[in-house]
């Protein structure tokens, strides 16, 4: 019944976009900030304006199912930094308890103006309830807590109680609920319901500092969910919801969600426009492009040594440096003005011609060292694209024994932060087949013809005399070919260096802090503008 969608992983930066617009849409708060934690349960932070939530994989289900529990929970956070001042940690038993009471209190102020999330949220509680954690399965007091989080919230459990448990469990929900009622009627706030949160832990006979274990809601339902079984929970929850005689039509029109089916399709649409575009091309060379864009980016972007890159090359631009001293030259700007013929002044921006392709080697010996090499790769290249260069970026490594050479950034392409994705997907696995890399690439380079080919590796090629031999083609066709040598100290980067001295390369140079390779890169390509 629900609608196919080929599988996809939305790209983070989409997500981000619509998070923003609707948490400041939904929370009335402009200054919202959403941040994506991965496999952290949602939370709102009022006093810093800050809603967390993790990534669609956090989720069961289909993509598209992930997308609408990810959007429920992006409402509801927005509701608690609407209607709330106090979030608590849920990983103790008085904190949630008091997130559990305020989860419906907000809740029902804000059905009050978003009557359209009354369905989403159906669905939610339907496929919520199949990651829910079966009662008999929880040992100790952290049962309690569960049980009372199911009772209170949908009014069934999942599972049993024994003894006096439900009774404990029952009559604090009916007591918060109570709370929750006259809260709504009497415009109470958060600091009201906490007053009452000591009472509740007592009567549950909980310890207001237990820890409560909390496990993210794919990790519970497992790697499959049964949507036969998902649409039974789903009509569960609409005969105790409408009590109304069109029960199916109505649960088949919860469960397909053609409401935020367009929403959803759009955001695909938009997060593959420029996936993909410039790289399918690329892979009839036998050269790959990851399939999996999940992994964040933004861990690989180190801004402090982004700006030092980008003022080395600013320098270069402008051809000369300003140095504010204690002495020197007094720059009269009045006589200077009045000495031009207009008082006008033009910044121009110069681009320098040259063309750079740039691979890096990402072999497993690079693994210890992998995010400050990444994060020394994304400064170059933002500090190429702040020149206009036009460049491109290949990778190599391991993948299922087979070797690879990864598309980071075609040359039709400008750097973007789709570009840094890619290269945030890439792990470093495998040797260093330098040869058979150069030689997957050679087809596409010879249609690029750059001035420069810059190689960055930390190891020894695999094949000395099959480099060499690759490298006299690359110079042949009129291509400068340049390797850096990147050691883990000044020793392993003298000893990088002296091999790749006769490896045929017409610069040969090595580093040993990652820090100082984009600036290494600045001085080649000074050296071939």
């Amino acid at each position: 019944m629900a609608a196919k969608i080929a599988p996809t992983i939305m790209r983070n930066d989409i997500l981000l976009d619509i998070a923003t617009f609707l948490g400041r849409r939904w929370s009335g708060n402009e200054k919202v900030a959403i941040i994506l934690v991965p496999d952290r349960m949602p939370t709102a932070k009022p006093d810093k304006s800050q809603i967390q939530l993790p990534a669609l994989n956090y989720y069961p289900g289909t993509d598209f199912q992930k997308y609408r529990q990810w959007r429920v929970a992006l409402w509801h956070e927005s509701m608690r930094m609407r209607h709330s001042t106090k979030v608590q940690s849920y990983e103790h038993a008085y904190g949630f308890v008091l997130n559990t009471v305020e989860t419906k209190r907000v809740e029902i102020l804000g059905l009050r103006q978003w009557e359209g999330m009354g369905s989403e949220l159906i669905f939610n509680e339907g496929i919520s309830w199949m990651s829910r954690q079966l009662l008999n399965s929880i040992y100790g007091k952290s049962k309690i807590a569960e049980a009372f989080s199911q009772y209170f919230l949908t009014g069934y459990l999942k599972g049993e109680l024994f003894g006096a448990e439900f009774d404990r469990v029952k009559g604090a929900s009916d007591y918060a609920n109570e709370i929750v009622q006259e809260a709504i009627e009497n415009n109470y706030g958060t600091d009201w319901i906490e007053q009452h949160i000591p009472k509740l832990v007592k009567m549950l006979e909980l310890d207001p500092l237990m820890s409560i274990p909390i496990l993210s809601p794919k990790t519970r339902v497992g790697a499959s969910l049964n949507q036969n079984d998902l649409l039974k929970q789903v009509e569960k929850v609409v005969r105790m919801k409408h009590k109304k005689d069109d029960v199916e039509e109505k649960t088949k029109e919860i469960y397909e969600g053609h409401d935020v089916l367009h929403e959803f399709e759009t955001l695909v649409k938009e997060s593959k426009k420029t996936e993909n575009k410039g790289y399918e091309s690329l892979e009839n060379f036998g050269l790959s492009v990851p399939d999996r864009m999940d992994v964040d980016e933004t861990q690989i972007y180190d801004f402090d040594l982004i700006q030092k890159v980008k003022a080395a090359f600013r320098e270069w631009k402008t051809g000369w440096v300003e140095r504010h001293d204690e002495s020197g030259d007094e720059f009269d700007v009045e006589s200077y003005v009045e000495a031009l013929p207009k008082t006008f002044l033009t910044d121009f921006k110069l681009s320098i011609k040259t063309k750079v392709a740039i691979l890096l080697d990402h072999s497993s010996s690079i693994a210890d060292a992998e995010l400050e090499y990444k994060q020394a790769t994304i400064a170059l290249c933002e500090a190429l694209n702040y020149l206009g260069i036009k460049f491109a970026v290949y990778a190599f490594s391991t993948d299922k024994r087979q070797v690879k050479c990864w598309v980071v950034k075609p040359q039709n392409l400008k750097w973007s932060v789709v570009s840094a994705r890619r290269l945030a997907q890439i792990r470093a696995s495998g040797g260093t087949p330098l040869a058979e890399v150069y030689g997957l690439l050679q087809p596409v380079l010879k249609s690029f013809k750059p001035d420069v080919f810059v190689t960055l590796t930390d190891g020894e090629p695999s094949d000395f005399d099959a480099v060499r031999s690759m490298v006299l083609s690359y110079r042949k066709a009129g291509i400068k070919m340049v390797a850096i040598g990147v050691g883990r100290n000044v020793n392993d980067a003298v000893g990088i260096g002296h091999n790749l001295k006769y490896l045929n390369y017409e610069r040969a140079i090595s580093v040993s802090r990652l820090q100082d390779m984009p600036k290494k890169v600045i001085k080649l390509l000074q050296q071939s503008s």
